[in-house]
């Protein structure tokens, strides 16, 4: 009896003890989690008791609140008065989808809960007194008139099209087409991923800017030119022989034109006419483990930089199925391929617009950013964003090499159709094979100013019948003209 009674009692403390344990851990460490839940009820509808901040940029308010009454209680919900002017960047805070883009990796700034002093102690003074609590306003960037000719050039064709700053790293332009109106994600979500476009597959809610992964073509050569004169390997004045065709493994690689060979060719005349046997060559000489090595120093094989969230951005490389590929040997990838963007090479058009800024800013890649402060209810700035220079990707004697092979590639080559009277303009076109017969994946990378590089800018346009120079180029030149002015060159 006595051994059923010690028993019981052991239980019955082992209970206790448990129970001690499990209520010290679910309010102390946990709580935290708890509330970060996205199926967290009641932290949900604390959330819409708070005017969020707004979302401003130049010449646009692109997120605000509206104020319902419901139980007696003022509630606050989004209104996006811009529609799908910047939707994928801006993103959506709903009742029932939870939230996307910068209303959601922004949140703590926008409901005034982030740890910045001043509005730890703003917020604690407004829950004292009972009054409502206000987020912080975001300054974005952006620039709402380059954004709307590249939604306006880009059409009813799927693609996507960012602009930088090469100096400093500023968005001025990300926008993906097809967009949606993010004010109907709540009530009318078959609208906002109803949007027809002429692509096979539309996807409306998509950021093809920093998570579509496409081929990048030719585009790719300006990383192979200035990986190819920075080792030491080439210069620009370096002579080939082109026959029409590399050879790699014992196949034929062909131009993009097989009408008429080269012959004998610089490095030069091989990037401004867009020449594959040229590329394919030098492919081979470098190898794909020194290929990758430089396009890491670019920024490839991580994930952008960006304040949007992270499952929102992809890295650009060497694919393997869905994951990325780093070759251990030199065999182990195409080399001849892979220096003219093919093989297994995916990439995001931030990354591209990357790549032509890093080569427009002198071979220093500079941390791309689209939230330009953070601005408080009282005015006052709480943050405010400084250039970040990540790291020297080439010498700046190569980035001026590869610079000067672009602009002869847009006054003479593949991209006169990006020329702008009054601007320097230097770009490269890319032509991808998409595994569609007569339809490939079309790019434009470029940069352009007046007395120095002023923006850089990627365009991707899928499925096209046609070339890069043809579909993208003009895309470009449409949005370089809405931000720096000019007048096309016929």
């Amino acid at each position: 009896m006595n051994r059923q009674i010690t028993r019981l009692a052991l239980a019955g403390v082992g209970l206790i003890v448990a129970l001690v344990v499990a209520t010290t851990y679910w309010q102390a460490w946990a709580a935290g989690d708890l509330a970060d839940r996205q199926d967290n009820q009641i932290e949900r509808v604390a959330q819409f008791t708070i005017k969020r901040g707004e979302l401003k940029t130049q010449g646009a308010l692109l997120a605000r609140n509206v104020t319902r009454k419901i139980g007696g209680r003022t509630l606050y919900f989004r209104d996006y008065p811009a529609g799908g002017l910047a939707a994928h960047v801006v993103g959506y805070s709903t009742q029932s989808r939870f939230r996307t883009g910068l209303d959601r990796s922004m949140n703590d700034y926008l409901t005034g809960s982030n740890a910045n002093l001043s509005t730890v102690l703003d917020t604690t003074l407004d829950r004292l007194k009972g009054a409502t609590i206000e987020g912080n306003d975001l300054r974005l960037t952006l620039h709402a008139g380059g954004q709307r000719a590249a939604l306006q050039a880009l059409g009813s064709r799927c693609g996507a099209v960012v602009a930088i700053e090469p100096d400093t790293g500023k968005v001025l332009v990300m926008a993906s087409s097809p967009t949606y109106d993010p004010n109907d994600v709540e009530g009318n979500f078959d609208r906002a991923t109803g949007t027809r476009a002429d692509c096979k597959r539309p996807d409306a809610l998509l950021n093809r800017a920093t998570s579509g992964l496409y081929a990048p073509g030719s585009t790719f050569k300006v990383l192979t030119a200035a990986a190819a004169i920075d080792s030491g390997r080439f210069q620009p004045s370096s002579s080939f022989v082109d026959p029409g065709y590399c050879e790699v493994y014992g196949k034929r690689v062909n131009n993009y034109d097989t009408s008429s060979p080269f012959g004998r060719l610089d490095l030069r005349t091989a990037l401004k006419h867009s020449v594959n046997s040229v590329f394919c060559n030098i492919g081979k000489e470098l190898g794909a483990k020194k290929l990758v090595e430089y396009m890491k120093r670019f920024g490839f094989y991580s994930t952008p930089p960006l304040e949007t969230p992270s499952t929102e951005r992809a890295p650009s490389g060497l694919y393997k199925g869905t994951e990325l590929f780093d070759p251990k040997e030199d065999t182990d990838v195409d080399p001849g391929r892979f220096a003219f963007g093919q093989e297994r090479l995916l990439v995001t058009p931030l990354q591209m617009a990357m790549l032509a800024a890093t080569v427009a800013n002198e071979g220093v890649v500079m941390r791309p950013y689209v939230v330009d402060r953070v601005v408080a209810p009282d005015g006052s700035i709480v943050v405010r964003t400084k250039p970040q220079d990540l790291g020297r990707a080439v010498k700046p004697e190569t980035a001026r090499a590869v610079a000067e092979m672009m602009q002869q590639a847009v006054e003479g080559g593949t991209g006169t159709a990006a020329r702008i009277s009054e601007l320097t303009v230097g770009g490269k076109t890319g032509t991808a094979e998409t595994g569609i017969a007569g339809l490939n994946t079309t790019w434009f990378i470029s940069y352009a100013g007046r007395e120095r590089p002023q923006v850089a800018i990627a365009v991707v346009v899928e499925q096209q019948n046609s070339t890069g120079g043809q579909t993208a180029a003009p895309v470009a030149r449409d949005v370089l003209q809405a931000l720096l002015g000019g007048a096309a060159n016929s």
